[in-house]
């Protein structure tokens, strides 16, 4: 991929005229209107998308017209997602949205044809590394690859007496939605006995390596070796109680059982922590929830606001 064009207005909503070279801080493009101390700093837009577009219209449209501040060739074809990378010439770019809300008779291309590819393909980013971009710099691009750490909480299947099922059940809830949203991951598992040390310097260590989403399943419950709670409750910065309260009460109203159960939510830095029971039941009962809230967190966690 390489820049085809940059391009720069003062004003919002009108149309950017290409430049041969931009200095790039981290408040977006120096000198360019849609600049700012928010999330959509920089837009991009393939060479693809408004070959396409010109097409439709019957006429050429330049790189500029759709107020895309980096005009990218070779992007066609890449499937881009949130808090996905763009490198180029030591400038780091971050996607925070795809997409957005058109401005209608406030956008020159939308009053001149009454259309507008932006709010379908355009791609948003912020600033991670400033620098300077020159037009035909290489562009280099990084997808999010979510690291994902499921443990089995169990003396028994530590032991090797019982068998794991509810592991290998959040392994394939994880894969399912990762995949369901063509986002890239990978999921490491492993299984602990129910010994508060053990499984707090476990945890404490995903913290500290990365993990985007860390998921125990078992030791929530009210036994003498039930023990996530003490054991890693600690370790977190916030706790997320809602998600839940919500899955207890919504089941325990058939099943008071239910209601016993001290599964629990937070968050470290920049990981998603979840500590479920332990029964598969329950395994897709809480899943089945969580996934419903997965991405949302993560705008929240990396001060992306689109919601």
């Amino acid at each position: 991929m390489k820049i085809a064009s940059l391009n720069l207005s003062t004003q919002k909503g009108v149309i950017k005229v290409p430049v041969e070279r931009v200095t790039v801080d981290l408040q977006g493009i120096v000198g360019d209107a849609h600049a700012g101390p928010w999330h959509r700093q920089v837009s991009i837009l393939s060479t693809d998308s408004i070959a396409k577009f010109s097409k439709q219209l019957g006429r050429n449209i330049r790189y500029g017209e759709f107020a895309e501040n980096i005009t990218i060739e070779g992007l066609g074809g890449t499937r881009v997602g949130v808090l996905d990378r763009f490198f180029s010439n030591g400038v780091v770019l971050e996607v925070t949205q795809l997409g957005k809300s058109c401005h209608g008779d406030g956008c020159s291309i939308f009053r001149e044809v009454g259309n507008c590819v932006m709010p379908k393909e355009g791609i948003f980013c912020r600033v991670i590394q400033g620098g300077e971009l020159f037009t035909g710099d290489k562009v280099d691009f990084q997808p999010k690859v979510f690291k994902i750490l499921v443990i089995t909480l169990s003396d028994r299947c530590y032991a090797g007496i019982g068998e794991d099922r509810s592991g290998p059940l959040v392994r394939n809830q994880l894969s399912e939605l990762m995949e369901s949203h063509k986002r890239k991951y990978s999921i490491e598992t492993g299984i602990l006995p129910d010994e508060p040390m053990q499984v707090a310097k476990r945890i404490s260590s995903a913290f500290h390596e990365g993990y985007d989403i860390i998921v125990t399943t078992g030791s929530t419950g009210i036994g003498p070796r039930d023990i996530a709670p003490e054991a890693i409750r600690p370790l977190l910065d916030r706790e997320i109680p809602g998600i839940m309260d919500m899955i207890r009460l919504k089941y325990g109203m058939e099943k008071p059982n239910a209601l016993i159960s001290r599964a629990f939510a937070g968050t470290k830095n920049k990981s998603l922590f979840f500590a479920i029971p332990g029964s598969p039941k329950a395994v897709i009962e809480y899943m089945e929830e969580i996934k419903k809230i997965i991405f949302h967190c993560f705008n929240m966690l990396y001060s992306i606001d689109n919601h």
